[in-house]
């Protein structure tokens, strides 16, 4: 969306320091915007900020982020509601209290200042009603999904007094300030994904009841199973508390006229007997699971509803699950092999998720102005792999039909009389959502360049090559540097730049390293080798190409895949990119010119530090020696993983176009990196100072006896090697040195242990 003309977001005030009034003002201050938090007086907003402090996972991208949220009083408004250009409502979830609030602020809002509910629920426009006229233009539902920073949806409800500029200029704030995904919903109970939501988990609880399946087996059926998250039905009721979800289902009855509607939400039995024993979830310490101690280790327990007693879980082993699992055709024949099966688990499947489909098809318009505005809700919001509508799609209209043993609902109805079978037609294509629009589509009017397994590389037009990487977590390996290069041969050739980016869940988690196990445990040493100086040559073509080659990385970007984004000319990453050299953790050192890279970054400061480099060395030494991680792409500029130059894009959506836009800008005059001509080393004094350090770590009991040999390989690299004093090395120095110590690490057995252990549990081993 093209920014309005008028639409500056500098200041804001969120009103309510509750769970989500206080995330919503952190995630405020994650976009650079200053924040007042108020409540009804000082000593409560400051303790509401000091919760969300606290939380897990962090709803600021860095601590630093704190500064920008100010708390106070409710009686702070007469002056700030005036200045902000943005006005939050996150107070308690009644209407009479947010009457009268809204009351107060009319009074004393400024005139451009927007005011915004984030009601989960309750009827948007019965909450202005009194309201002048300004206020009513100003005035919109804004519905965050928690936690705000994660969840990326944000239900937009309109009013019939809200301006329409008004409604631009919030969804450019929320989209493009706040990297948050827009859907418009009706002014309906509820809204749209939890309206569907709540249906569709009240289906699952009357049918647990009901039926015969335990607690393990329903999210067994109800998780990724059928592309729903891995917590599934109960483990997400124990997160979000069943006092919450059974508050939430008495509001929506509450404003519903249908009558079997509302005996949907009354809760089943054992649900009720839990809720009035406190069984309420995590915050309890009890609900459909409990954590305990057994001979000294947590132990999961899951609830037995018929004596309310927790016992020991049992693996589902249901051998249609397994058979699912590894079925050819990914969700959608596993989607269509539940709904249209045989088998008490297709009978389950039906009951729940087929009928919500079902009522979603009659109810959409009522709640939504577009169907693809509920598929995008449901994903969004309740992170569902496919919406409602795909899944429709997926199976087929006459064969969901048929199975359900159901009239069709008017839409599905009115798609049939069309001749078609689905509810889109294929004219109608969903995945013209912004959201899809990465690398590959801009690309089908042009050409695939070339491709193998791990990677293609796209012509994508107007002199912009791309190379697309599309392998399991993309794993680096020599395909993936085989299309780089054939990406920074085609855009040197024919083009002004090069972008390298992915669809994928996550940017990169690094190296193959079953190839490098493999070749490890036969003794391919020269083998190794190779790879490895391929891999520093690819990264350093990153940097010394004759056109600018931007890296767009989003989620896990480790490892290797770290490495190249050390050395492209620019990055645009977005906010949420998980940034590390982690090769630690599997016993090695970064040898892609990763150590080097952060050593030389640290060097470039030096001047400043009158002489004394230790600590500057030190601090590369702690980001590589514990496997840092970036928990933002704010953090990872901390760290010291992207540079001032490299971009941020809150939007995730807009990411490949940030990277196309800073391909472009870099290539007017474009002048081709190149290596430093000398890197500062501290030779062995500062050998002496870091291999001190790992000393006392083993000492002290900290680090392994394998951390502390990696530890001092590290140091090793980071001092020059075996200079005979302080001096400048030449940066070829450093690779050497750098693949000689991961040489010397692949040959140690715990190392190999470590590989092994990571591939087979995806976790780290600390022997």
């Amino acid at each position: 969306m093209a920014a309005p003309v008028t639409s500056p977001l500098r200041t804001a005030v969120v009103v309510g320091a509750g769970t989500m009034g206080a995330q919503i003002a952190a995630h405020l201050a994650n976009a650079g915007v200053d924040v007042h938090l108020l409540d009804v007086d000082a000593a409560t907003a400051a303790a509401g900020w000091k919760r969300a402090l606290a939380l897990k996972p962090d709803p600021l991208f860095t601590a630093a982020h704190a500064r920008l949220v100010q708390t106070g009083s409710l009686a702070d408004g007469a002056t700030l509601f005036g200045r902000a250009d943005w006005v939050v409502e996150a107070i308690v979830e009644r209407p009479e209290p947010k009457r009268a609030l809204f009351a107060q602020i009319d009074q004393q809002r400024g005139a451009r200042t927007v005011v915004t509910s984030n009601t989960s629920g309750l009827p948007v426009a019965g909450l202005i009603e009194g309201r002048s006229e300004a206020f009513g233009r100003h005035f919109l539902g804004t519905h965050f999904f928690n936690p705000p920073r994660y969840m990326p949806l944000v239900e937009m409800i309109a009013v019939p007094a809200t301006d329409s500029g008004v409604l631009d200029r919030v969804r450019y704030w929320l989209e493009q300030r706040l990297g948050r995904s827009v859907v418009p919903a009706r002014d309906s109970p509820n809204f749209i994904a939890n309206h569907i939501g709540l249906y569709g988990l009240f289906r699952v609880l009357h049918a647990w009841q009901d039926g015969s399946f335990d607690i393990d087996t329903v999210d067994a059926l109800t998780g990724p199973l059928i592309g729903r998250p891995k917590s599934a039905t109960f483990r997400t009721l124990d997160i979000t508390g069943l006092d919450v979800a059974a508050q939430v289902a008495g509001n929506f009855a509450a404003r519903l006229d249908d009558r079997d509607l509302q005996a949907l939400f009354a809760l089943p039995p054992h649900v009720a007997t839990m809720l009035e024993r406190g069984l309420i979830g995590e915050k309890a310490g009890q609900g459909f699971f409990t954590r305990v101690k057994r001979h000294g280790d947590a132990v999961i327990e899951v609830l037995d509803p018929e004596t309310m007693t927790y016992v020991a879980r049992t693996p589902v082993q249901r051998p249609v699950l397994e058979r699912l699992r590894e079925q050819p055709g990914g969700l959608a024949a596993r989607l269509s092999a539940l709904l249209l099966g045989d088998g008490e688990e297709s009978d389950f499947t039906r009951a729940t998720l087929g009928d919500t489909l079902l009522y979603t098809a009659r109810v959409w318009a009522d709640i939504a102005h577009h169907v693809d505005d509920v598929d995008r809700a449901m994903r969004w919001g309740f992170g569902w792999e496919v919406g409602p509508f795909e899944i429709i799609d997926a199976v087929g209209i006459r064969q969901l039909l048929g199975a359900m043993q159901a009239d069709p609902p008017p839409l599905l109805a009115h798609a049939l009389s069309a001749g078609r079978n689905t509810v889109r037609d294929a004219s109608d294509a969903f995945h013209a959502d912004p959201a899809h629009l990465l690398i590959l589509p801009a690309a089908r009017a042009r050409r695939i360049v070339a491709a193998n397994a791990a990677a293609s590389v796209l012509d994508t037009g107007d002199g912009i090559f791309a190379v697309e990487l599309h392998s399991k977590i993309n794993a680096i390996g020599g395909d993936t540097l085989a299309m780089i290069a054939a990406g920074i041969d085609a855009a040197e050739r024919e083009g002004i730049g090069l972008m390298v980016g992915t669809q994928g869940a996550a940017f990169s988690a690094g190296a193959n390293l079953m190839l490098l196990l493999m070749e490890a445990q036969e003794g391919e040493w020269e083998a190794i080798d190779a790879m490895v100086r391929a891999f520093q040559h690819t990264v350093l073509r990153l940097r010394d190409a004759e056109v600018p080659v931007v890296l767009a990385t989003h989620g896990l970007t480790l490892g290797g895949a770290c490495e190249m984004a050390l050395h492209a000319c620019g990055v645009q990453a977005s906010a949420e990119t998980h940034m590390g050299l982690v090769e630690v953790g599997v016993g090695l050192i970064p040898a892609g010119g990763g150590t080097k890279e952060m050593l030389w970054r640290a060097m470039r400061n030096a001047a400043s530090h009158r002489g004394n480099l230790v600590p500057l060395v030190q601090r590369v030494f702690e980001t590589i020696g514990f496997g840092t991680v970036s928990t933002s792409a704010a953090h990872a500029r901390d760290l010291g993983l992207l540079d001032e130059g490299d971009g941020v894009t809150m939007q995730r959506s807009r990411l490949h176009a940030d990277a196309r836009e800073m391909v472009r800008a870099k290539a007017v005059g474009y002048t081709a990196g190149r290596a430093p001509a000398t890197i500062p080393v501290g030779g062995p004094d500062m050998l002496a100072a870091l291999q001190l350090g790992v000393h006392l770590a083993s000492r002290a009991g900290r680090i392994s006896e394998h951390d502390a040999l990696i530890g001092r390989k590290l140091a090793w690299v980071l001092a020059g090697g075996d200079v005979p004093h302080a001096t400048d090395v030449p940066e070829s120095h450093l690779l050497d040195l750098e693949r000689e110590a991961f040489l010397s690490l692949c040959g140690e057995p715990r190392t190999q242990q470590r590989i092994a252990h990571t591939l087979g549990t995806g976790r780290t081993l600390r022997n």
